[in-house]
């Protein structure tokens, strides 16, 4: 090997040291445990610095934790606020229905021509002033209505959590993925200069005949597919900047830096723990539980249908003498009051009969419901299990090939110094080991991805991420 050799060596030498610096060097331990999701292993491996340059140019950035993003875009969610808002509106309808067993008092005035007997439309008296007070004491229909809207404002209340749910975990995806990103923005920077410098080194041995022109074009393509790439990946920070900003309520122009960091990962195994935790947590399944309740409310109230219902009336009237009462009635009386209790016992009422067959009907779909969302569920939860399970086989994977590209790296570069291997050679492996770097990152996100999806599922995600 000649001097030209040497100085382009140590040229990429020198271009690496900045690679190192984002690259933690690792010991390699054996495998890691399922459901660990090689979290000790990412936190050997990946060390993520943000650019100082990008940040200082637009003022102080923000640094917040993976906790922090979620919770900020939780209590910013408009999706969360419009849930809370039909949440309410639930909520009165169920004091609507409510109100029926509650004092109602009423009053009003009027004036009306009689000929001959004094009488409204609809066998009142006419009166100058009427109060009326009316309140259900027991009415069994009307009460099952209670009931079922009291249950289905139940099931909008649960709706909040699952709005709550999906907030978190699109924030902590696009947290996750942020930080991915930079990350393979600070690769991809370094690999720029590395390939900067190896461009011009086989431009100088082109002109001195020691290369081919097809090199040259051969390592224009590479920095060309860097830089397009670096170009993907800044358009991607950008994007998922401005959602993470619009998402936790921030300044359009506040930077923000991200960790790289993990969270506590939910078991993997397929086993009867994870449904159970599903059957006892997962909103979808607690909303479909509260609309079959509130059927069966309604069902019962429509079956009380055949008692008697009972209810509190009064009524107190001013009369006038201008409605003839003195010419039907031996005494005229101004002020008059009634006051007690109103029975009406069913004898044949064919709309009872209707509407319980109308709430049986409506039980039974909500029971075959449930019982497909608890057989979905299951099959959900064990989906998502080995999802996470081959998601841990692949990031083990990537850590051995990424293990393996680095120990390629050291060896090509001990034989590069000792002047028997070539330029050529040691590019290649410098660039398949970004390469696996890369993938490493893709992995564990794509590890981290499903994990929230099963914590999802099993009701798990709020004791994890708040």
């Amino acid at each position: 090997m000649n001097d030209g050799d040497f100085s382009v060596a140590a040229s990429v030498r020198k271009s690496r040291q900045g690679t190192m610096s984002v690259r933690r060097k690792a010991k390699w331990s054996g495998r890691i445990e399922p459901g660990a999701g090689f979290a000790a292993g990412l936190a050997i491996l990946i060390l993520f610095f943000v650019a100082p340059g990008r940040a200082q140019d637009t003022g102080t950035a923000r640094k917040l934790t993976l906790k922090e993003a979620v919770n900020l875009a939780v209590g910013n969610s408009r999706e969360i606020t419009l849930a809370r808002l039909r949440y309410g509106v639930v909520e009165r309808q169920v004091g609507v229905t409510r109100s029926v067993f509650r004092p109602n008092l009423y009053t009003g005035t009027g004036v009306a021509y009689t000929n001959g007997f004094p009488l409204l439309e609809g066998g009142g008296a006419p009166a100058i002033f009427t109060l009326t007070y009316n309140q259900q004491i027991f009415n069994p229909p009307l009460k099952g209505e209670q009931h079922a809207a009291e249950q289905r404002a139940q099931g909008e209340r649960l709706s909040i959590e699952s709005a709550r749910d999906a907030v978190m975990v699109r924030a902590a995806l696009e947290y996750l993925d942020l930080a991915k990103v930079r990350h393979s923005l600070e690769l991809m920077r370094s690999e720029r200069l590395s390939a900067g410098r190896i461009l011009d080194a086989t431009r100088e041995r082109a002109d001195a005949g020691r290369e081919l022109p097809i090199e040259v074009t051969r390592a224009q393509l590479t920095s060309a597919k860097i830089e397009q790439r670096v170009a993907q990946l800044e358009d991607r920070d950008d994007s998922l900047s401005g959602e993470l900003r619009d998402m936790m309520g921030l300044p359009e122009d506040q930077p923000i830096e991200v960790d790289t960091e993990d969270f506590p990962v939910a078991a993997v195994d397929a086993s009867n723990d994870l449904v159970a935790a599903a059957m006892a947590n997962n909103i979808d399944l607690k909303v479909a539980e509260t609309e079959k309740h509130a059927r069966e409310e309604k069902l019962k109230g429509e079956r009380g249908g055949y008692w008697p219902t009972v209810s509190l009336v009064g009524q107190y009237n001013v009369l006038s003498k201008i409605n003839n009462y003195t010419d039907f009635f031996r005494k005229f009386q101004r002020n008059n009051v009634i006051f007690g209790l109103q029975v009406q016992i069913p004898i044949f009422a064919s709309h009872t009969s209707s509407s319980i067959a109308f709430a049986r009907a409506d039980l039974d779909a909500a029971n075959l419901l449930l019982e497909n969302k608890r057989n979905e569920i299951s099959l959900d939860v064990r989906r998502k299990a080995r999802q996470v399970h081959e998601a841990d086989l692949g990031g083990e994977v990537a850590r051995l090939e990424l293990q393996l590209a680095q120990e390629n790296v050291r060896v090509l570069q001990a034989q590069f110094d000792q002047g028997r291997g070539s330029l050529k050679d040691l590019e290649t492996a410098h660039l398949e080991e970004n390469d696996k770097w890369l993938a490493f990152l893709d992995a564990n996100y794509a590890r981290q991805q499903a994990e929230l999806e099963l914590l999802r599922t099993t009701g798990q995600l709020a004791k994890v991420l708040q």
